[in-house]
């Protein structure tokens, strides 16, 4: 059962995402579905009540600027863009700092975070009554529109998360511009609530979105979810492994295979939401621990393509590309 509050119960919200539990929340763009960025299983929850079939990176939310630039590393432009559209729908990709609380699996595995602070006061209650930083992709099952209502909220995910923080409708009814700051230039990954416009009169020329398949046939460009190839360990990475070689490290999904040079396992109990959980520290791990040992190649056990096992098996495809 998925419970209604009203937008006086906040701190209940907050109560219910400090426990790991999902809230779907208003922000003046959408409703968010919102989990403790921190929490690996929390978001892994979202991926799946979504249906999401790719790891994603999550935009992440907070009640201001400087809780957000806490987390990744502003450069004079990013904090021109708060000054100019916080709270407000715009949300900065910038790379994370080296203590960054947020999970890996929030922003896909990546070294950036996609961040923002929202323009509705229901939401900034809830940010700051949870103090926690709040992934938060829109509240709707994958492919779906986009929730402006709570009642949009129950209709795709009743039953399948919490509670939904009802704040009213949405007045700009559409998601957050994303800017990518992280590689020095200014790119636009999204368009959205701020007019590419507004944001060229603050830093100057921003690069347009290419195509999705200009995008994956060039596999050039650092932008979330548009790469054939990316987020991919130094390390090749072969898949569907029935046996492994001494010199390769395993990825292992349930018992693992003899004969590694080096094994992280996934989920010893082959559950698809832990390995979500345990998938990017995994490869992380695996490709400096690979290389300390001279060894060749990351071979991947099979993941079973039930539930959160697409989104597994879409994150290693990619991984594995030729690159």
């Amino acid at each position: 059962m998925t419970l209604r509050l009203a937008a006086d119960q906040a701190d209940r919200a907050a109560a219910l995402l400090r426990a790991g539990d999902l809230v779907a929340f208003p922000t003046e763009t959408v409703y968010g579905l919102g989990a403790d960025a921190r929490n690996a299983r929390a978001v892994a929850a979202v991926f799946e009540a979504k249906g999401r079939p790719h790891f994603n990176p999550l935009i992440c939310h907070f009640p201001d600027a400087e809780a957000a630039f806490a987390e990744v590393l502003p450069d004079a432009r990013a904090r021109a863009l708060a000054e100019a559209f916080w709270p407000g729908p715009l949300t900065l990709v910038l790379p994370r700092r080296p203590e960054c609380r947020v999970d890996l699996l929030a922003g896909a595995g990546l070294d950036t975070l996609a961040v923002r602070v929202p323009a509705h006061p229901v939401a900034l209650a809830l940010l700051r009554a949870a103090a926690v930083p709040v992934a938060g992709p829109s509240a709707n099952r994958s492919g779906q529109v986009s929730p402006t209502t709570a009642a949009h909220v129950q209709d795709g995910l009743g039953g399948r998360i919490a509670a939904v923080l009802d704040g009213g409708p949405c007045e700009v009814g559409v998601e957050s511009s994303v800017l990518d700051l992280a590689a020095g230039g200014a790119a636009l990954l999204r368009h959205g609530g701020v007019p590419v416009e507004a944001i060229e009169a603050v830093i100057g020329p921003v690069a347009r979105p290419i195509p999705l398949s200009t995008a994956a046939a060039s596999r050039s460009l650092r932008s979330p979810g548009m790469m054939l190839s990316h987020y991919a360990p130094s390390l090749p990475v072969r898949l569907e492994a029935r046996e492994v070689a001494s010199d390769e490290a395993l990825l292992a999904f349930g018992p693992p295979l003899p004969g590694a040079g080096a094994v992280w396992q996934m989920s010893d109990a082959r559950d698809p939401t832990e390995a979500a959980t345990r998938l990017f520290a995994g490869l992380r791990w695996l490709d400096a621990e690979g290389a300390r040992l001279g060894l060749s190649r990351i071979a991947v056990m099979p993941v079973p393509m039930e539930g959160l096992g697409a989104a597994i098996n879409d994150r290693l495809t990619r991984a594995a590309a030729p690159r």
